[in-house]
């Protein structure tokens, strides 16, 4: 099975016709609403035919196709390859090939209650203080009482690096680079001295390990070197009585004599055809093969997401052989076409393509054509292309049964990554996520809630000792140990991770009807964090602008900072601010939803709605127009600051609605314009997403075209900067809400806007396969901005509305039936 390399060969094809360039530099079980009809996917590959504009196009211009005509100079030039489990970044360089390597376990640390003793009894002080506006007095014992203990984590950690020479091939011609999205196989293609060298690279879900399989035209030309490295805490060594193998063994921090963290370890064997492969101590040799094959395993001690510290009794270097000799047995092949399968059976679910500009950009490598965009050249594939690689991150990022992506996703570089590379739960870990529903990868999502499931032991050992809570209690950022305290700052006194984290079960449910799924695993985690915020919310005083109501305090508006009434002196901290009463609301409003779903717990759930009541509102000021961030209305101190908090209504929770709440939607409209249309990457896709929800397709466009131009590098990865994976993983589902939004209902029946938010700049395109919430499958195809069929299929029986435009019309479908529409929403059959 050859596909990565057919395409591959298209692209070599393309290059040559584009002239030489020689000289290149050295360098679980899937729910109903998920399995997408055969009907329907035929017709979404045939609207995705029907939208290229040439047939040179489609081959050239796939919107499924990354490819490069040089090798990697730097890791963002880099492609990344993953199973959920193992990562790879693949560099292509001709003669000195790198593949940098993670394995998602990999963290420093270890499992520590830093809950703070302290803070109980200095609670009632930090909030009197507050509440008198003694907002650094507040600040001041806050930092002394409250921070946890360390009030920092360790990182997750790269895995390190194979380095694999091929001496003699310092130059190279029609070289061709290439990820392609549809296989998930990256290659690399290219000419020496007369010989076609190519490279196939992928990671095996089912077999659990990295394959690289080395290939020439002619018989006898292959010669390698091969040895792993790692910065610090390894060695790399010959695997006794296996001349074919190599491995590097170490474990974090060996370099301290305590605080020893985990150990780890990586093996390669490799499957020659012909020529012969020798050993020196850690350095493996390939002479005159005709083909080989690599196989890369990996694997740590570590025991699971909270089940304690690293196991003594697990040896990472057996396990990573066992796994490497299995898939050896196998033929490449077969590993190739078992991978291909998994992989599509995720990926095949959504199809969308945009048309491309008259002069086929896509005919362009990616970096060309991203700079090209730069340069303010129309480019709508790109963004179909930006979807379809955010797709594929999250498929290679997040598999049930692995961790959940983090920071920055899999694929991290350094021993001490930026921020990191954490999970970060004011609002990055939460927009990982975003797309898994809408995108149909709805299983992906479950690696996040065993990580919900993990912190519900230490968060509620933090919840009682700190604030003599119920339930449980994230704080800004978590880690692989279940670190639920206070850290960084003061600014990291923000308990609201886990009551965020509670909407991400809910909505699994709403898109797929699961009430088993509701009822084990959502509900005791809604609840749980419903307890806390219930025990946590307290009375405002007399005196205070919302007297009476029920507010959060201490708190904060992540990461924001506001001058108080003398207009010079600066405060984070506070008490009510908007983004907590709006993530409080629309957690009590979806666990009262829930308890009604299922029948149980009325007491609980009364207490719930009583809660809610009596909650302070979300206000617009007077003297601008915009919602109010905090509960006075401060100045900003960076009024074009990254975090967007106050709008959490809007997006992701829908209390905010431009048909349902007007005024609000206008207040939001107006916060958002003075936010400004710049950001980091992530900000930009949090932003999209809320101008979508504001139907304005063109703004939203706008800010996505910022993202594309400014806050995305020559891989298409996001970057903050530096790289953060969140911003590719929140414009993903960005561009799902602009094609489609389910969030609203009427009458208590589901509305599926079709191409709410179409920019200007998509007059034609097609997408099938998107998800809605009630358990619909929506695709849709347009033309001269002009949608010309609609199909929605049920999952289950029942009315829905579908809305386009100004009109809306109710459908009662049975489950499996699919309706098929007509670009004035009349049935077609």
């Amino acid at each position: 099975m050859k596909l990565a390399y057919s395409m591959a060969a298209i692209l070599v094809g393309a290059v040559l016709a584009l002239g030489d360039h020689a000289g290149i530099a050295q360098s679980a079980v899937v729910p109903a609403c998920d399995r997408p009809s055969p009907e329907d996917t035929a017709k979404a590959f045939e609207w995705a035919d029907r939208a290229a504009v040439t047939s040179d196009a489609r081959r050239q211009g796939d919107q499924r196709m990354l490819w490069y005509r040089a090798p990697a100079r730097v890791w963002e030039e880099a492609l990344p390859v993953g199973n959920g489990r193992l990562g790879a970044m693949v560099f292509g360089g001709v003669a000195d090939e790198c593949l940098q390597l993670n394995e998602d376990t990999l963290w420093a640390g270890s499992p520590k209650d830093a809950s703070n003793p302290d803070a109980l009894a200095a609670l009632p002080e930090v909030r009197r203080l507050l509440f008198a506006g003694q907002n650094a007095e507040a600040t001041e014992l806050a930092g002394k009482t409250m921070m946890g203990r360390p009030t920092r984590i360790q990182s997750y950690q790269s895995l390190g690096e194979l380095n694999i020479e091929a001496p003699g091939a310092a130059g190279a011609s029609a070289y061709v680079r290439a990820l392609d999205l549809d296989t998930a196989i990256a290659s690399v293609n290219y000419v020496a001295g007369g010989v076609t060298f190519t490279r196939e690279m992928f990671t095996s879900a089912p077999a659990g390990v990295i394959v690289a399989r080395f290939t020439a035209s002619t018989p006898g030309a292959l010669d390698l070197k091969l040895a792993f490295k790692r910065a610090k805490d390894a060695r790399s060594e010959a695997v006794p009585g296996n001349a074919k193998a190599i491995r590097m063994t170490g474990q974090v921090n060996a370099d301290r004599g305590t605080d020893l963290g985990m150990r780890f370890a990586a093996v390669l064997l490799a499957v020659n055809d012909g020529g012969t492969v020798s050993n020196d101590g850690g350095r493996l040799s390939v002479s005159r093969a005709n083909a080989v094959t690599f196989i890369v395993a990996a694997s740590t001690n570590y025991p699971g997401l909270g089940r304690g510290g690293p196991s003594a009794s697990t040896d990472p270097a057996t396990r990573a052989a066992d796994a490497a000799t299995r898939a050896s047995a196998r033929s490449y092949d077969s590993l190739e076409a078992e991978h291909v399968t998994d992989y599509q059976r995720f990926f095949r679910r959504v199809v969308f393509r945009l048309g491309l500009p008259p002069d086929i950009a896509g005919a362009l490598p990616t970096n060309e054509r991203l700079a090209r965009f730069k340069s303010g050249r129309p480019d709508p594939g790109l963004a179909a292309l930006y979807f379809n690689f955010g797709r594929y991150l999250l498929i290679s990022s997040s598999r049930p049964g692995a961790m959940p992506a983090n920071l920055q996703g899999l694929w991290a570089w350094k021993q001490a990554n930026p921020w990191n590379a954490d999970f970060h739960t004011n609002i990055n870990l939460q927009m990982n996520y975003w797309p898994a529903e809408p995108a149909a990868l709805s299983e992906l999502h479950l690696p996040l809630f065993d990580l919900m499931d993990s912190l519900v032991a230490p968060g509620s050992m933090t919840a009682k000792t700190q604030y003599n809570a119920r339930g449980w209690v994230v704080h800004h950022l978590t880690d692989a140990w279940g670190f639920s305290a206070c850290a960084d700052g003061v600014q990291g006194i923000w308990p609201m991770g886990a009551a965020w984290l509670a909407r991400h079960p809910w909505e699994h449910y709403l898109f797929t009807g699961d009430r088993a799924f509701l009822r084990d695993r959502a509900w005791p985690l809604m609840k749980g964090a419903a307890q806390f915020v219930l025990d946590f919310l307290v009375e405002a005083p007399a005196g205070t602008p919302v007297a009476g109501r029920l507010v959060t305090n201490p708190s904060h508006s992540p990461e924001n900072a506001f001058f108080l009434a003398d207009g010079k002196t600066q405060s984070r901290f506070t008490y009510a601010a908007t983004m907590d009463l709006e993530i409080i609301e629309d957690l009590l409003k979806n666990t009262v939803e829930a308890s009604s779903v299922l029948g149980i717990e009325p007491e609980f759930r009364a207490e719930c709605a009583r809660a809610r009541a009596r909650l302070a509102p979300v206000r617009v000021s007077p003297a601008t127009g915009r919602i109010m961030e905090w509960v006075e209305d401060y100045k900003e101190v960076e009024p074009n600051h990254r975090h967007t908090s106050h709008l959490y209504a809007l997006h992701p929770a829908s209390q905010i609605d431009p048909i349902m709440s007007p005024a609000l939607a206008d207040a939001a409209r107006k916060t958002l314009e003075a936010r400004g249309d710049g950001g980091t990457g992530w900000s930009l896709a949090w932003k999209i997403n809320m101008w979508a929800r504001l139907l304005d397709g063109n703004h939203a466009g706008l800010l996505l075209t910022n993202l594309l131009a400014d806050k995305t590098l020559p891989n298409l990865f996001d970057t903050h900067p530096p790289f953060q994976i969140d911003g590719n993983f929140g414009a993903t589902a960005a561009i799902a809400e602009m094609l489609l939004q389910s969030h609203a209902r009427q009458d208590d029946v589901w509305i599926l806007h079709l191409l709410p938010a179409r920019p200007d700049a998509w007059p034609d395109g097609s997408v099938a396969g998107l998800r809605g919430r009630g358990g619909f499958e929506v695709s849709e195809q347009w033309l001269g901005g002009k949608l010309t069929e609609a199909r929605v299929r049920a999952s289950a029986s029942g009315p829905v509305f579908v809305k386009l435009g100004a009109k809306m019309v109710r459908f009662e479908l049975k489950a499996g039936q699919t309706l098929v529409l007509d670009g004035s929403l009349q049935s077609k059959k």
